[in-house]
């Protein structure tokens, strides 16, 4: 193939990937405890294995947490509340081990007379948008999430009740001319109970799933692989060990867009691992919205401590329609990536994390998702002279 026509794979997990089960933990706590305290500080990891779930972490807070009742509410709600799963909310071990954020490190984050909030940490954050769907985000991994999602609908509505809460999918992408043309794969593994065959499972699959969702995209020969072991009735915990933040790709672009390595989970707005990078989508999305460019990737890097990003970083791949450094002033000029300003012009500081932490945190039209808002297009598209 040359350079324009190719093939692009992402994927995708559902809310019962073992992995994922920790992000909605890690932000479920999150979520209590903003809840209680929108001033807490929050940087939680979650571990789960066969029959045991560790949460653990730094925590700053005046509000409580009941760790047993969080975990079990979350592991009950995604669905892992049978025996036989050989892990389920009612009998598996909760333990927790967290302590205080680091003074060394809060010295740098904490409001005081002549200074001003900083950095929760050094590093570099990304946010990426494109044309290739009405979020304006990669249709990969837009098409593996929805896959994920409706693996998890048709589990929990009664229409494949044989279905347990594990579950992968992957979509490759034919794209000609840079532009996606059809879905050339389709893959799934979907956890099942033992009763029902590989051949009924994947009949069902396919048309309840697949074929709903890839829509148009889907032809006679996209190829399709269903469970390519023949089997997956052991899954969940009970099979694979998962831990928060090991999901980032999934999280964000698919693969499409960079990942500057920090995960999202877990981790109260101060740290810019997440509100920066929420702050990078809202700027590359709006660039794209306004019709600056058809591809933008935004990079932000902080030093811990200092509220102003040592750089911001704005790449269009060559499809900008005005100049890159008239694009750079435009965003200087309108959008602050200090933490304090970004909490404030997101509102950060509300229970709303929990809901990123499965099917991805961008692309999501949903009012929780401030991050995904285009009320600077306009003004972007007039300034510069569209």
């Amino acid at each position: 193939m040359s350079s324009k026509n190719y093939l692009f794979t992402s994927e995708s997990v559902t809310e019962g990937h073992p992995d994922k089960l920790c992000d909605q933990i890690s932000d479920a706590v999150l979520d209590e405890l903003i809840k209680q305290d929108p001033k807490s500080r929050v940087a939680v990891e979650t571990a789960t294995t066969a029959g045991l779930v560790v949460v653990m972490g730094e925590i700053t807070t005046s509000g409580y947490v009941e760790f047993q009742k969080i975990v079990r509410d979350v592991i009950r709600d995604i669905g892992y509340n049978k025996p036989e799963y050989l892990f389920d909310y009612r009998t598996c071990g909760v333990l927790a081990s967290i302590h205080e954020q680091s003074p060394d490190i809060a010295q740098g984050v904490d409001v005081f007379k002549e200074h001003e909030q900083g950095a929760g940490d050094q590093g570099i954050m990304f946010g990426y948008a494109c044309r290739e769907t009405p979020e304006l985000m990669p249709l990969p991994i837009m098409l593996a999430h929805r896959l994920a999602k409706r693996l998890a609908e048709v589990r929990k509505n009664g229409t494949l009740p044989y279905l347990r809460p594990d579950g992968k999918t992957q979509v490759t992408l034919e794209y000609n001319d840079h532009k996606p043309k059809r879905v050339h794969t389709a893959v799934l593994a979907a956890q099942h109970d033992d009763s029902v065959s590989l051949d009924k499972l994947r009949k069902d699959v396919t048309e309840h799933v697949i074929k709903p969702v890839l829509g148009d995209l889907f032809d006679s020969n996209t190829i399709i692989v269903i469970n390519g072991t023949g089997k997956f009735v052991l899954g969940g915990p009970a099979a694979d060990t998962g831990v928060t933040g090991r999901k980032i790709i999934i999280d964000t672009y698919g693969g499409r867009g960079h990942h500057g390595g920090g995960c999202f989970s877990g981790k109260d707005p101060s740290k810019v691992d997440r509100s920066g990078a929420y702050a990078a989508r809202y700027v590359a999305k709006n660039i794209v919205a306004a019709g600056l460019a058809d591809q933008c990737e935004v990079q932000i890097s902080y030093v811990i401590g200092v509220a102003r990003p040592l750089s911001v970083f704005i790449d269009t791949r060559g499809t900008a329609k005005i100049p890159v450094e008239k694009i750079e002033k435009l965003i200087v000029d309108h959008v602050s990536f200090k933490p304090a300003e970004m909490i404030k012009n997101f509102n950060l500081l509300r229970p709303i994390y929990k809901k990123t932490a499965a099917y991805g945190h961008f692309g999501r039209e949903e009012p929780e998702f401030t991050w995904e808002r285009t009320d600077l297009a306009k003004k972007l598209r007039s300034e510069a002279g569209l």
